[in-house]
């Protein structure tokens, strides 16, 4: 196993490297999950037990798309790998989870999806996020495979507690907050989400299902979205009573 998790991080330190941040280095864990796994594409997606949740690397654009569909959506293996505790196998995306989930399913499955794997990254009772498994293909993980990809989410739990700083470039100490920092790189939606909020007089929840209704919608990403509300270029009305 000790040869195994050393050849996984020897495929994540042979991807190129752009910055050298958090975002970087789990998009080199998602691109070598993707080979390693022989997967079509993967994603991670950072969650917390206060709320925070947000696709957070993608090994290409269509995964980092489909990663965030369940975000629009409220619903997939990726929020039921992270609920659940356990990972989500899903082998053939056309059989139980279009009833599953009834709005998530079908548009992966449009968007190429046959099968899907969700695991949780987690530590003790801390947990951090999920990484998602994408194939074109319907069928089972091997046993290999499947050990591979909990290796791969162990790397990715690595990096997310004892991440690197994107502006010092030290070390942090590895505690759960600094997985909340790294999700606030992404200020920007939850910002639009206050902003939101205050515009329909309603909950931080009640604005992040208006926004993720509206992207979904409009066939925009959250990130978009969010961009246009910060510069008041979008707003929401209260619902009437």
């Amino acid at each position: 196993m000790g040869d195994r998790a050393s050849m996984i991080r020897g495929l994540i330190a042979a991807q190129p490297v752009r910055t050298g941040g958090l975002v970087d280095r789990l998009r080199c864990v998602c691109q070598a999950a993707a080979g390693a796994l022989s997967a079509s594409g993967t994603g991670i997606s950072v969650l917390t037990d206060d709320g925070t949740r947000g696709v957070y690397a993608a090994s290409d654009p269509l995964s980092e798309h489909v990663e965030e569909l369940q975000f629009l959506l409220g619903e997939g293996p990726c929020l039921d790998a992270f609920d659940r505790r356990r990972p989500v196998l899903i082998a053939d995306l056309a059989g139980e989870a279009m009833s599953r989930w009834p709005m998530y399913a079908p548009e992966a499955h449009d968007r190429g999806v046959r099968a899907v794997f969700a695991f949780p990254l987690q530590i003790g009772a801390a947990r951090l996020g999920v990484l998602d498994v994408f194939r074109d293909r319907a069928g089972r993980l091997s046993g290999q495979h499947l050990a591979d990809a909990l290796c791969f989410a162990d790397v990715a739990v690595e990096a997310l507690l004892d991440r690197q700083s994107d502006d010092a470039g030290a070390p942090e100490e590895p505690t759960h907050d600094s997985v909340t920092d790294a999700v606030a790189n992404r200020a920007e939606l939850f910002q639009a989400q206050g902003m939101v909020m205050v515009q329909i007089r309603g909950s931080i929840t009640d604005a992040a299902d208006r926004i993720r209704a509206y992207a979904y919608a409009e066939n925009r990403s959250l990130g978009e979205v969010a961009r246009d509300i910060v510069a008041d270029d979008l707003r929401f009305e209260a619902d009437r009573p």
